[in-house]
């Protein structure tokens, strides 16, 4: 059971997904420091929150 204080992790396949991305540009945009994430074992896991700020900020840049 999670709680709204509770951060969501997805998978670079799950954001891959949501953003309609390769999952091998996911990985460039961590290694640039563009989506933060963090290091589980051999994968990555990132905060949904992080995928909403990053997109947002590019949402504000675009327009």
């Amino acid at each position: 059971m999670t709680t709204d204080n509770e951060a969501r992790f997805v998978t670079v396949a799950e954001v891959a997904d949501r953003l309609r991305v390769s999952t091998m540009t996911v990985y460039r945009l961590i290694q640039a420091g563009d989506l933060p994430a963090a290091r589980i074992g051999k994968s990555y896991r990132l905060r949904e929150e992080d995928i909403d700020r990053f997109l947002q900020a590019r949402f504000h840049e675009a327009g």
